[in-house]
């Protein structure tokens, strides 16, 4: 196996590592909201989420659930919204410090009704899934060569500052749909008119779970490409992003100096590249 190619199944590996031998899977319990499962719960947690009874219901059958009583979406995020603000205050979690006052939906899959509204710092604590989009943006040549713009994130993000990423991305805040979470980001991260964000074309999804000190992430990209103009440039907007880079196609990366996530693009087109 060539040194690129073992380069590239660590990676998957570190990004599919909850269901690798030696991960905490079989340590973590089910967390279950009206009677469904919706994600992992890390036994640290567990034991701290014992302390509220009001909203969390005792350990049972492998499962830790809501209380019977939190029936609605509305009532189950203010008492879960209400405990977090808690721990966040008393610095129970390191995870909790990246605050965002951003909510996402909590739900069994994605095209099932939401059961609760959660904050997105949160979500790893409970192993609730994530969504979010990528948009991998690319350009051809005289010549019809391929090269693909590439985006350094700012040194101040929250997640892997400094890292290469795709063109946009960004993830699927509670009410807000995949094309208005692909538009919006485009516009803001790169300043891609609506006009031309639309002809993105979905290519696929690509989804993984990983755990780390912050706890478990089960995560789903819905994965665009965005064939751009020769002559577009992006531009820098809300600050998210650094730089852009223009790379072709064929260019050779450094597999660690990449966000993990970014590594769909282009085995559309019978390309295999790190991006």
């Amino acid at each position: 196996m060539s040194l690129w190619s073992e380069k590239v199944l660590q990676l998957l590996r570190r990004m599919n590592s909850f269901h690798s031998p030696g991960s905490s899977l079989e340590k973590c319990l089910r967390f279950e909201v009206g009677g469904q499962q919706v994600g992992w719960v890390p036994p640290n947690v567990v034991s701290v989420l014992c302390r509220f009874p009001e909203v969390f219901s005792p350990p049972h059958g492998g499962a830790v659930a809501l209380c019977p009583g939190l029936d609605s979406l509305e009532r189950r995020s203010a008492a879960v919204e209400a405990v977090l603000q808690e721990l966040r205050d008393g610095g129970a979690f390191a995870c909790l410090k990246g605050w965002r006052n951003e909510r996402y939906a909590v739900m069994p899959r994605y095209c099932d009704a939401p059961l609760m509204h959660m904050e997105r710092a949160a979500t790893s604590l409970f192993g609730v899934k994530r969504y979010g989009v990528h948009v991998s943006g690319f350009s051809r040549d005289g010549n019809g060569n391929l090269s693909m713009w590439l985006a350094r994130r700012s040194n101040t993000k929250q997640t892997y500052p400094g890292k290469l990423d795709n063109l946009a991305a960004g993830g699927l805040a509670a009410g807000c749909t995949v094309k208005h979470t692909l538009v919006k980001e485009c516009e803001e991260e790169a300043c891609i008119p609506a006009s031309v964000a639309e002809k993105a074309t979905p290519v696929g999804t690509i989804s993984y779970t990983y755990e780390d000190e912050d706890g478990v992430f089960p995560e789903c990209q819905f994965v665009f490409d965005l064939e751009l103009p020769s002559n577009f440039r992006p531009e820098i907007g809300d600050g998210e992003v650094q730089d852009f880079y223009y790379y072709p196609i064929k260019k050779s990366h450094i597999i660690r100096s990449l966000l993990p996530a970014c590594t769909d693009h282009c085995k559309h087109s019978s390309y295999i590249c790190t991006v």
